[in-house]
């Protein structure tokens, strides 16, 4: 079920699980189940609900939207591609856990991070992991002093973002990356100190700093040329708008109550989707059953008249 876009699973890992007799039990039904249902709500309620009744509309044309109206499309497509994404992840595990294979986690709560470094720990750990160890180790990694390693850490993200796509766009989001780690490796070299724990309300401003970075980059992900980035940037600085916030937000809010949404079952605590799981194991197989039955009329509700194909069947 990962083929098609992770997670990446090394052989070491899956190899001696084809030779693991076939076992289902309750408990990797339940989290299968939790999983498969959760990726469904992720997918259609939240990601290509926001996609095609807003996020698409500002995309497509920036130049007819305000300022206010690009920054919320920007703030949306971060969501709907987060949401899209670790969906498919999400179903993907579920299902092989159903055929009895075991894969790793994908994606750990990303926009939480309070630096970039952390929110490519957090963000397709398995593409990450796999850049990390098949590119930027055998290129040196940081075992060949400090100027060497920024220049690792610049190939690296500029390849992976090449892979992506073969546009410039694609490069230059690699290379804001890239950028971003660099600095960021210098600045814990210089101030090794800082790096350690911090108060709550420090993370809290680092992670919205370092959300709105990648949020940025998000954008050369998305527009299909870069006429549209300078038209958003335009609308960003010269027509922003601020006081038509308020008429916005009423004008458009069904999608902002899915987005609001989306972003509160992104910063749910881990542990709190540990317990929802364990409760659903809980209610045993009629659960399972019931509440298959209303997120599947949830999500035929949201249901859009076309077919939202996954964002990475793209890459």
């Amino acid at each position: 079920p990962q083929l098609v876009a992770g997670p990446i699973v090394r052989a070491k890992d899956f190899i001696p699980q084809i030779h693991r007799p076939y076992q289902l039990t309750k408990r990797a039904l339940a989290a299968a189940t939790y999983l498969i249902l959760g990726g469904l709500f992720k997918k259609i309620v939240i990601s290509d609900y926001i996609s095609v009744n807003f996020v698409d509309r500002v995309f497509d044309s920036p130049i007819k939207y305000s300022g206010f109206e690009n920054l919320l499309g920007v703030y949306g497509y971060s969501l709907q591609i987060f949401c899209d994404f670790s969906a498919y992840s999400d179903i993907a595990i579920g299902v092989a856990l159903l055929l009895g294979f075991n894969l790793p986690e994908n994606f750990n709560h990303p926009y939480r991070a309070i630096n970039i470094t952390d929110f490519w720990r957090r963000w397709h750990i398995s593409l990450s992991t796999w850049l990390k160890d098949y590119l930027y180790i055998p290129l040196g990694g940081n075992r060949k002093g400090k100027i060497r390693t920024y220049v690792n850490l610049m190939i690296t993200m500029l390849l992976g973002g090449l892979w992506h796509g073969a546009a410039f766009r694609f490069i230059l989001w690699g290379g804001l990356h890239g950028i971003a780690l660099a600095i960021h490796k210098g600045f814990q070299q210089v101030f090794p100190n800082f790096t350690g724990k911090q108060s709550f309300w420090s993370n809290t401003l680092f992670a919205i700093l370092t959300f709105h970075f990648v949020a940025f980059c998000w954008i050369l992900f998305r527009i299909p040329d870069m006429q549209h980035f300078k038209d958003m940037m335009h609308q960003f600085y010269f027509e922003f708008h601020p006081e038509l916030i308020i008429e916005i937000l009423f004008g458009y809010k069904e999608v902002m109550l899915v987005m609001l949404l989306g972003y509160l079952i992104h910063f749910i605590p881990k542990k709190w989707n540990l317990k929802l799981e364990h409760l659903l194991y809980k209610t045993g197989y009629t659960g399972y059953a019931l509440t298959s039955i209303i997120i599947v009329l949830i999500v035929y509700q949201f249901k859009t008249s076309g077919i939202q194909p996954f964002i990475y069947f793209q890459f």
